[in-house]
């Protein structure tokens, strides 16, 4: 067995042990731990804001997409006294039960150390710490045939909808099949309550468009409309970060997207370029990251 590859590298003053960047964990793409950790260092000026504050869920991948992976929120063994750690409730649960050590991504270093762990996908809750839902964002999810072109269609109807309310959308791809919405609201109701009205407006769209929308969960009613998921507004739910990876058999990124591609009907997945000079290298970028603030959804 080949031995383990360890390099010692200062990131922003902190020192950080980093291993095996030749490691492939997209192996379709041959894409590398090194281009990983080079990835999440040139977006983190635009990632960050979007972490910051934020109980953070990873989802690892210690051998690879085609390997096991697992869900971490409590802190892992050997963590850095320099990373931020929370001790929270359980989302959704009273503050008499359980507390999980919570990772909070603040600044880069954090990010480096955790892209090394190979938290490829990284999740966050619609809250800040110590505050009530600050964003409402729905997941739009089609069912075969329906994709994309379908749910940038229903995003724009979603758009209109919320904004006889006072509301702005902002849209993403999810990195995967479907789009995500993020609104930022005033963060002084609860969550059920901020749920509560997801529910109504996909509801409503759904009774406006009976064959392209469906606001239910049964699986059965889904192919070929569009699944509006208002569920991700419970206490206990997380969702993809703006510019995080994606485990699909190739890198892809979580991607904020302009309304006039939505129009359009242009949203596709977009991944990392690729780095061929070493992790090192300030080369890799995200593909359409020239003015990147522009299309970011809500950070406050």
């Amino acid at each position: 067995m080949p031995k383990e590859q360890r390099i010692r590298v200062e990131v922003d003053g902190q020192s950080l042990e980093l291993s095996n960047l030749d490691k492939v964990l997209y192996p379709a793409a041959g894409f590398t731990k090194g281009e990983i950790i080079n990835y999440y260092t040139q977006v983190a000026s635009v990632l960050l804001p979007h972490l910051r504050d934020r109980a953070l869920t990873r989802i690892r991948f210690p051998n690879g997409v085609n390997g096991q992976s697992f869900f971490e929120k409590n802190k892992p063994g050997g963590t850095p006294d320099w990373v931020r750690v929370e001790t929270l409730p359980v989302p959704g649960s009273t503050k008499d039960r359980e507390t999980i050590d919570y990772v909070v991504a603040d600044d880069l270093p954090t990010l480096v150390w955790l892209a090394n762990l190979a938290a490829l996908e990284l999740h966050t809750p619609q809250w800040r710490i110590g505050e009530h839902p600050d964003l409402m964002v729905v997941d739009l999810d089609p069912g075969a045939p329906a994709g994309l072109r379908e749910c940038c269609a229903v995003a724009v109807l979603m758009r209109d909808r919320l904004a006889e309310d006072g509301l702005t959308a902002l849209p993403k791809t999810s990195g995967k099949k479907g789009m995500q919405l993020s609104c930022p609201i005033a963060g002084d109701q609860p969550a059920e309550e901020v749920s509560a009205y997801a529910h109504r407006i996909a509801e409503e769209l759904e009774r406006a468009s009976p064959r392209t929308i469906t606001s239910k969960m049964t699986k059965r009613l889904r192919p070929g409309k569009v699944f509006i998921d208002w569920s991700q507004n419970s206490a206990a739910k997380t969702t993809v970060a703006p510019y995080s990876l994606r485990a699909q058999a190739t890198p892809t990124v979580s991607t904020p997207l302009t309304w006039e591609e939505v129009e359009a009907g242009a949203a596709r997945a977009f991944t990392p370029r690729r780095c061929w000079s070493g992790w090192r290298s300030t080369a890799t970028c995200l593909r359409r990251c020239s003015h990147p603030g522009r299309r970011c959804p809500p950070s406050k």
